[in-house]
């Protein structure tokens, strides 16, 4: 069905004056608008050509103020067919979406992990952790300790205050802390980034 417009009265009697105008195209307006029946629809392209001729020259007439009181239809848009092969690709996209949502989900969660909880396994990872922990602080403090005596010692020759030989092996002593805490971040840094 195409669209168009069922005149209201005020677009009617604006037609009706029109098709007792004589002009030239007088008998093509008649017979295209006879041949409407009343409350038939008329298109908007007859509209839009009727349009120029409605409006008498000087006065304002506005298309809304000439539609008022009309009935205004518009063609049902046809929605075209789905391709069928179109449909089951995208099923089976929806369906490997959900499937990798899923194990994305789903990846940390184990069967098994329910019924190691409370056992040796559990235990051994953590001592392992802990150790590690221990050793590497261990490590962090004698070289940090080793760097201090160190530098105390051989800047006997080098100072004879005391106040000298302290601040000199604890200048020191800060240096190669700092640099051992930039190895120790750079090795978890790396550990982490393995995970």
């Amino acid at each position: 069905m195409e669209g168009g417009v069922r005149a209201g009265a005020r677009l009617g009697r604006a037609l009706e004056a029109l098709l007792e105008e004589a002009g030239p195209h007088r008998e093509a307006l008649h017979a295209a608008l006879s041949a409407r029946r009343p409350g038939a629809l008329l298109p908007f392209a007859l509209l839009r050509k009727l349009l120029p001729r409605l409006r008498a020259p000087g006065s304002p007439l506005y298309l809304h103020e000439l539609l008022e009181g009309s009935e205004i239809y518009f063609p049902e848009v046809v929605k075209p067919p789905r391709n069928p092969e179109l449909v089951a690709r995208l099923e089976r996209i929806k369906a490997r979406l959900a499937n990798e949502e899923y194990r994305r989900i789903t990846q940390n969660v184990s069967c098994q992990g329910p019924r190691q909880t409370g056992t040796l396994v559990d235990v051994g990872r953590q001592v392992r952790s802990v150790k590690a922990v221990v050793i590497t602080v261990f490590n962090f403090i004698v070289t940090v300790a080793a760097a201090f005596t160190c530098t105390y010692l051989g800047s006997q020759y080098v100072f004879t205050e005391m106040a000298a030989r302290v601040l000199a092996a604890v200048i020191v002593a800060s240096v190669v802390g700092l640099a051992e805490l930039y190895v120790m971040v750079r090795a978890v840094e790396g550990e982490l980034g393995a995970l």
